[in-house]
Parts: C-alpha cells; sequence; structure tokens
C-alpha cells in the first residue's frame, strides 16, 4: 500500500469519533541478538509525511531520514527496548507486550485508540489487532519506522564492540557469518541464550562472557 492508503485507513478510523490514534510496533522479534525495540506514536492526521511505510520496504536512507520527521510532526511518541536478558526470561512474545505497554505508558497524550500489528494487549485502552499493520495504517507505520531506527542504530554501535559478528550487516539475524562467528566465539552479552541453543552450548553465565 502508498503511503496515501495508510493514510486513508487511518483517517476512516477517525470518522469513526476517535481524535488521537496510535500506532505501536515492534522491531527485532527475530535475531540471536540485541534487544527488541518498540516504537509508539500518535501522528497527526491533518499534516501526512510524504514516504511513511512499512520499515522493510524502505531502504535504511529513507527510514533515517523519515524518522527525524515523525519525531518532529508526532503529537505524541515514544520507543522502548527490551534487552536480551529480559527476553531469555519472559519469552520474545511477553517481553513485546510487555514493552508495548510501557511504551503506551510514557505517552504523554492518551490516545483514544491503540493500534497494533497483530498482538493483543492486557491494557484499559481500547485497542485493535492488525494483521500486517505496518503495511496496513499510517500510525503502526511510522511506529514501525521509529522502532526499526533505534534498533539499527544500537545494533551498529553493538558492531563496533563486537565485530566479528557482523551486527551493522545483519543487525542480529542468523546470518550464515553470524552463526559461523557464535560457533568460533561464542556467545556476547547481548545474545539471546535462548534463541542460540542449536549453535553453541549455552550452559554459560553472561557474566562470564564478553
Amino acid at each position: 500500500m502508498k503511503t496515501i492508503d495508510l493514510f486513508e485507513y487511518d483517517k476512516q478510523i477517525s470518522l469513526e469519533g476517535y481524535k488521537y490514534i496510535c500506532g505501536i510496533d515492534e522491531a527485532g522479534r527475530g535475531p540471536l541478538a540485541g534487544p527488541v525495540s518498540v516504537g509508539c506514536v500518535i501522528m497527526p492526521l491533518d499534516d501526512m509525511i510524504d514516504g511513511i511505510n512499512d520499515s522493510k520496504k524502505l531502504s535504511e536512507k529513507k527510514r533515517e531520514a523519515l524518522y527525524d520527521i515523525i519525531l518532529d510532526k508526532a503529537i505524541s511518541y515514544s520507543i522502548v527496548l527490551v534487552d536480551n536478558m529480559t527476553i531469555d526470561r519472559l519469552n520474545i512474545l511477553e517481553a513485546t507486550k510487555s514493552a508495548m505497554i510501557e511504551a503506551l505508558s510514557k505517552l504523554s497524550v492518551s490516545p483514544d485508540l491503540v493500534l497494533i500489528d497483530a498482538v493483543k494487549l492486557n491494557c484499559d485502552y481500547q485497542q485493535r489487532s492488525i494483521i500486517k499493520g505496518d503495511a496496513t495504517s499510517y500510525n503502526v507505520a511510522a511506529a514501525s519506522i521509529l522502532a526499526k531506527v533505534t534498533r539499527d542504530r544500537l545494533m551498529r554501535e553493538y558492531d563496533a564492540k563486537y565485530p566479528q559478528y557482523q551486527f551493522e550487516k545483519n543487525k542480529g539475524y542468523g546470518t550464515k557469518v553470524h552463526v559461523e562467528a557464535l560457533k568460533e566465539y561464542g556467545p556476547t552479552k547481548i545474545h539471546r541464550k535462548t534463541f542460540i541453543g542449536n549453535f553453541v552450548d549455552i550452559t554459560y553465565k553472561y557474566e562470564d562472557v564478553r
């Protein structure tokens, strides 16, 4: 869908009487390393940003440019990161839901309706779960950009600390190079031990690794 289509989806919802429509989306549920990132945003529906789309369909350069525009124009936004140890403790789905609820609590404006990409939250906000929400809703697509750019920037920082894993390129996902490095060098402090058991011995303690 084009930006105008995403925008019209949210615009139609606003005609039901909702003033502040919030989109929530995550980035990084599948990687072997790093946090999961959640973006939460309420965008004005009288000032459309051209080019907003599902973050996976945009180039890194385009996402970076849109990120700053979204922050500038948002009525309210928040971004929450959940580290690998919390993911291991709760499981990825529960960690993601927890981050989404936290992100909602950090908004400076209370939303009238929350649009979420295929997740149902245990909270008091009125919400709608949308399959492929980041490719359907303008607000969810904007949230997906905030989540992905934030996480990608952090993974580039981790790449400088752990260059052998090539986090700048793979962002923590299980590419061939990443898995080979994991087998050769073992896990780092940012690896998810519940995700890497097929590749390395996970009977380690985080304080014992790099």
